[in-house]
């Protein structure tokens, strides 16, 4: 599993997580008067419910984030999927969430998968920050994190899910 970690990564993580926020907010900010969807590496879709089996993916050079669920309940939902590089190429982050915040569907399955790097941190959370509202995580039971796939596990999952998150690192940066 590639995190949590223990006390002796937590410094790594403190470098990493906000060098790849920065990346995304550095890169989102480099087209100043365009609307969210309209900058490149972020885009909107439907999550739709009826129990289909559905995937949505964006790719970004070597990279490709792809996100398949399963929802019941409602309407659709507007969602967002941003990917991005670190100026070195070494880091990939995609995110996927909703902007509103919380999710009113409820979500069977799911499972976020990265090609072209290995998930170095990731996190689900069941309430997106919006408005006055925070991230709120998942319990770490209810997902699993593999090398290239972070999804829910059968059994432990509670059926919501707003935002995931991943940084995975190029294989290829490892000597």
């Amino acid at each position: 599993m590639a995190a949590p970690c223990g006390r002796s990564c937590r410094r790594s993580w403190a470098a990493l997580v906000p060098a790849a926020l920065l990346c995304l907010a550095a890169w989102a900010a480099a087209e100043p008067g365009t609307a969210p969807d309209a900058v490149p590496g972020t885009a909107e879709f439907d999550v739709r419910p009826g129990g289909v089996v559905h995937s949505f993916s964006r790719s970004l050079g070597d990279y490709s984030c792809t996100f398949t669920y399963s929802a019941q309940g409602g309407t659709n939902e507007q969602w967002q999927m941003n990917v991005g590089t670190s100026e070195d190429n070494g880091l990939f982050s995609c995110t996927i969430w909703r902007p509103q915040g919380k999710s009113y569907l409820f979500f069977t399955q799911f499972k976020a998968e990265v090609k072209g790097a290995k998930i170095e941190y990731a996190m689900a959370y069941s309430q997106a920050a919006a408005g006055a509202q925070s991230d709120i995580p998942l319990k770490q039971e209810e997902f699993e994190i593999t090398d290239t796939t972070v999804s829910h596990r059968e059994g432990k999952f509670r059926f919501e899910l707003s935002k995931l998150v991943i940084v995975a690192k190029n294989p290829r940066d490892e000597l």
